[in-house]
């Protein structure tokens, strides 16, 4: 029975992430990294996928489940007729290979547990051979190998191309389980001690955690956004992925199911401004690193997205043999809008890096080169249509909210030059611009009959995107045509009181059939829109009601079914995290002010 996408929870060691359901089945798993295949598949078709279940043996779900702490690490409680019982679930950030932990302990009474370890490497379609040595079961095929062990040791058995095992925990025993990849050619890494590594972890993740300088209201819900976020860097990179998974469905059964395994510039920045504003400067200097190394040469080849080392060839494939979650096919790999010309990610990166500046990070001449260059290329293309912020798959347009960021590239630019007279750079030329994109925006973007900017040049259709308008600073917030953009969004847009990004009617903008779910960052979007132009109450219920999706363990896919209640998408989003903790901030700032 397919799990809903929001009953999973979240391990990862900063370099890739496994998701876990209630079930205590891990159904999701790519290893090495975040965008290698997967040899836990079943989220994405069945258990002959491959998954890793440890559980009661007469258990369903989890009684209940949390964060131990501000940390990484999930604790799942089964409440059973013969006891109580916990496991732990992390993946300690390593040292040399990737590693997943599974501490089982006893509570009250006795519990007979059974787990199932079924490995299929290569997003479910190939099984490994599996042999016995040292004490461990070794799985490998090709390129992958796998070890598992336990501490103490537990008898297992293969049944079903499976490996099985069997045992009973009273109150205060423990059995650890380890699992370990590594490249099959390579002699067996170093054992690491499970308790150890439970100990280290919670410790890496609290030091981490201590770090945060926000006090305010719903803290907690900020800091498991800001963890979360965490979670999706690469650490030894610095890239920030959109999400751990792909293809979970934007609408079940529907088409829309797309790749987030990769760093896409727009998300990416983003992601970068919600940990800044809550004192993490050591993340910005890495993405800073990151996207210096990613976008290096011409930028007029410059990407929307790369893979979490800055490569650049990311093919769209689809895989047949995976029917999809919840039979939402195609499942794919790669995404082919990469190739896309999104000329808002310009403005994005410049004012991601003027920000991280203004926070105090290190000026770059690098740094500022790259954007002296960026903006130059923006300066002779920003007139041309584009497949904009929601990567559509029909034809280019003139989307207002690109024009509105290559407005925020010059002004950010000019704003840089005249706070530093010793950067160089013409700010006469960039103040032109800035006017030119400015003067185009509010006579061709915008509609005085229903007081509101569209989505396009001479389009007749809304977009959420332009909510941000007044949070850039292109127009002022009590600016009549901001307030009825504002109100026309609210009242076209609107899905059972969250925020679609574009309406999906008709013939889409997106040239995609079938619908989608409301956009949650959209909605926190509009929760921005409504404390900035003097509704805050309204603001706070809206904040309120998106915070009451995310679930037991506080997080958020990319969308939400308001009429079935269940959330959409890959899945954890940074999208809407980074929307949480951006309107958490904002409306903490204004209660302090008054």
């Amino acid at each position: 029975m397919t799990q809903r996408i929001e009953d999973y929870a979240l391990i990862g060691d900063l370099q890739t992430a496994a998701l876990v359901g209630k079930n205590g089945s891990i159904d999701w798993l790519c290893l090495p990294r975040f965008d290698s295949a997967a040899c836990f598949a079943a989220l994405l078709g069945d258990e002959e996928n491959g998954h890793w279940r440890i559980a009661p043996k007469d258990g369903h779900t989890c009684t209940r489940r949390r964060y131990v702490g501000d940390s990484l690490v999930l604790e799942s409680i089964w409440e059973t007729r013969t006891g109580t019982v916990k496991v732990l679930d992390f993946m300690p950030q390593r040292d040399e290979a990737p590693d997943v932990v599974r501490i089982v302990e006893g509570v009250t009474g006795t519990v007979e547990m059974a787990a199932v370890l079924r490995l299929r490497f290569d997003f479910g379609s190939v099984v490994p051979w599996v042999r016995r040595t040292d004490g461990h079961r070794v799985a490998i095929a090709g390129p992958d190998s796998i070890w598992l062990r336990s501490e103490p040791e537990v008898k297992t058995w293969g049944q079903q191309f499976s490996t099985c095992s069997s045992f009973t925990v009273g109150a205060g025993e423990k059995v650890a389980f380890v699992l370990t990849w590594h490249p099959s050619h390579q002699p067996r890494p170093p054992l690491i001690d499970p308790y150890e590594a439970l100990e280290h972890t919670i410790e890496d993740w609290e030091s981490w955690s201590a770090q945060c300088t926000y006090e305010g209201p719903h803290r907690e819900a900020v800091m498991r956004s800001l963890i979360t976020l965490k979670a999706l860097t690469y650490g030894p990179t610095g890239g920030i992925v959109a999400a751990p998974t792909t293809s979970l469905p934007e609408e079940i059964g529907g088409v829309r199911n797309w790749d987030y395994r990769f760093c896409w510039l727009r998300d990416s920045t983003l992601t970068l401004g919600a940990l800044v504003s809550a004192g993490y400067l050591d993340e910005a200097a890495a993405w800073r690193d990151w996207l210096l190394r990613a976008v290096a040469g011409d930028p007029a080849d410059i990407q929307i997205m790369y893979g979490v080392a800055g490569e650049r060839r990311l093919p769209e494939t689809e895989l047949p043999w995976l029917r999809g979650y919840a039979g939402s096919a195609p499942v794919r790999t790669g995404n082919a809008a990469v190739q896309q010309l999104q000329l808002d990610v310009y403005g994005e990166v410049i004012d991601s890096l003027y920000l991280a500046r203004e926070a105090g990070l290190a000026t770059h001449a690098h740094a500022w080169n790259l954007q002296l260059s960026l903006l130059g290329f923006l300066e002779s293309t920003w007139r041309q249509p584009d497949e904009g912020l929601w990567e559509v798959r029909g034809p280019r347009r003139h989307f207002v909210h690109s024009k509105i960021m290559a407005w925020v590239a010059a002004d950010r630019a000019v704003r840089s030059l005249e706070q530093d007279p010793s950067l160089r750079g013409d700010v006469g030329r960039w103040r032109a611009m800035r006017d030119e994109v400015h003067r185009e925006v509010c006579e061709k973007g915008y509609d005085p009959e229903r007081n509101t900017f569209t989505q396009s040049y001479g389009s007749q259709e809304l977009d959420a995107a332009t909510l941000l308008i007044p949070r850039v600073g292109f127009l002022p917030p009590d600016d009549p045509r901001v307030v009825g953009t504002v109100d026309a969004v609210w009242a076209e847009l609107n899905h059972n009181g969250f925020i679609k990004r574009y309406t999906t009617e008709g013939v889409p903008v997106d040239g995609l059939p079938g619908d989608e779910g409301t956009f949650l960052v959209c909605s926190f979007w509009m929760a921005d829109a409504l404390r900035m132009t003097g509704r805050t109450k309204e603001a706070r219920q809206l904040f309120e009601r998106l915070l009451s999706l995310r679930n037991d363990v506080g997080l958020l896919a990319e969308e939400y079914d308001a009429s079935a209640r269940r959330q959409l998408g890959n899945f954890p989003q940074a999208f809407s995290h980074i929307g949480l903790v951006g309107t958490a901030l904002a409306l903490a700032r204004e209660e302090t002010a008054v």
